[in-house]
């Protein structure tokens, strides 16, 4: 029988990952965060009332199994029409299935079978919710896509409104788990977003699974200027509290000088690796080249990374 492994995340890494472990024989479950406010999914949200689909399509189509065209038609982007401009398909479709079943969590399964997607998809909560950050001055910035605008130290992140709900499934699948996988995505507006969801946190530390965290290669602008590895682990811990996980993954390669000039443009810098500030906080560090350069931009190597989850978890010494 297979085993399980369930991904938390969002953003351009999550998806890459996943192309890479649905080639391996384990049963897939991905919960997608559903905080983003910009753009079509920002647009979506606020006209339907709906959680914002951008995120939780780059996963089912990263998880599907059909012809390319259908993948491509998925994500096409309309680039002229009123109304349309700006819309990918897949939103649009996402949003009508939402409508048709009158559930968000059923219109993703429904599109889930036409794209014949190899695993589960879900979203972290089934409703829109709201993501604040509470800056180190003090003020106070709403709304995903805002937060890395500002450009200013985050204290913390908190989601609204007060009451959420988590999916029974993702709570189920995070108990079934053999491996828990926490990234890899911005800190503050991909990865922690999902962990805010009331219940998450609890399933996550009460299951038996090993809990491993993707490590970003580079600092992010806005969000994790000046991060270490052990500073993302500490931004980890001061959310959810210790020991969340047993495994830190970090790339261990060299960057070209020609990748980390692009990137110094954006002002974002490679991750340092403080091993001894990581051995503190009580996690085994997984060190290795786990990151492609393509194009000048850095990409998670998803079958390097998949085979160093797989591996980590016959480690796990837990007993259910």
């Amino acid at each position: 029988m297979n085993k399980n492994v369930v991904v938390i995340g969002g953003g351009t890494g999550l998806s890459v990952l996943l192309r890479g472990l649905k080639t391996y024989p384990v049963n897939i479950t991905a919960i997608v965060t559903v905080a983003d406010d910009g753009g079509s999914s920002g647009i979506l949200r606020k006209e339907l009332d709906i959680p914002p689909p951008g995120d939780v399509r780059n996963v089912l189509t990263a998880l599907a199994e059909v012809e390319p065209l259908v993948e491509e038609l998925f994500q096409h982007r309309f680039a002229n029409g009123s109304g349309l401009s700006g819309h990918s398909l897949g939103n649009l479709l996402l949003a009508g299935m939402t409508s048709i079943t009158g559930d968000f969590h059923q219109g993703i399964v429904a599109v889930s079978r036409v794209l014949n997607v190899r695993g589960t998809v879900l979203p972290a909560a089934n409703q829109s919710i709201v993501l604040h950050a509470e800056m180190e001055d003090g003020s106070i910035i709403t709304g995903e896509s805002k937060i890395p605008a500002v450009q200013k130290p985050i204290k913390r992140v908190y989601l609204t409104p007060d009451i959420i709900e988590p999916l029974p499934e993702s709570l189920q699948a995070i108990k079934d788990a053999d491996w828990i996988v926490l990234g890899p995505g911005s800190l503050y507006t991909s990865v922690l977003p999902n962990l805010l969801v009331p219940g998450i946190v609890e399933a996550i530390r009460n299951s038996s699974a090993r809990k491993i965290y993707i490590c970003n290669a580079m600092t992010q602008l806005g969000e994790t200027d000046g991060y270490s590895a052990a500073d993302h682990l500490e931004g980890l811990i001061s959310h959810c509290g210790p020991h969340l996980v047993d495994d830190i993954l970090v790339n261990g390669s060299v960057i070209s000088q020609n990748v980390r000039a692009r990137y110094e443009n954006e002002i974002a810098f490679p991750v340092t690796v403080d091993h001894e500030r990581l051995q503190n906080l009580g996690v085994n560090v997984i060190e290795d080249q786990f990151v492609v350069e393509q194009d000048s931009q850095l990409r998670h190597n998803a079958k390097m990374v998949s085979e160093a989850i797989l591996r980590a978890g016959t480690l796990n010494t837990h007993q259910p």
